[in-house]
């Protein structure tokens, strides 16, 4: 058996965010679209789901059509079954990752971001499989006294903390 690894840049255009994820049917598509429509009216978004048995197809939905065909894309380059890729405007993961994870045939969430993202993949005489991800970059070192007041502060003024 051969064993072969393999790095993918996921494109995140400005003002987007992405979440990556593992699931494992069909109906994936559809349950992912309820569960993101349900937690904001005003988001934006386009998902992709790849089948990894039966017809083996990309599934893909949104309310949003170029970032529908921005998660197909991606799905593309991935080439690993059972993967979906949702990407987000108007609204940001925080929103709707609850919702996400709720999905029953939700099995992980590999990011949540609009940092910079590579997905690490493996593929065998099987096939693909999403191993792990590197989100953004190596921290330069530990907040200190003023960098705790920028943050909280930061959090109060978008809204996130009273």
């Amino acid at each position: 058996m051969s064993l072969k690894f393999d790095v993918i840049r996921i494109d995140i255009p400005e003002g987007t965010n992405v979440i990556l994820g593992q699931s494992h049917f069909i109906k994936t598509v559809e349950d992912l679209y309820e569960a993101l429509i349900t937690s904001s009216p005003s988001i934006r978004f386009g998902l992709a789901f790849s089948e990894a048995s039966g017809r083996r197809l990309i599934r893909k939905d949104g309310n949003d059509p170029p970032l529908v065909e921005l998660a197909v894309e991606q799905l593309k380059k991935i080439r690993a079954g059972h993967v979906f890729v949702i990407y987000l405007r108007e609204g940001y993961p925080i929103n709707v990752l609850n919702r996400v994870k709720e999905v029953q045939e939700v099995v992980r969430l590999f990011a949540a971001t609009a940092n910079p993202l590579q997905i690490v993949v493996v593929e065998t005489d099987q096939g693909r499989g999403v191993v792990g991800v590197i989100d953004g970059y190596t921290p330069l070192g530990v907040e200190n006294e003023s960098d705790v007041v920028e943050r909280r502060d930061f959090l109060r003024k978008i809204g996130y903390k009273r």
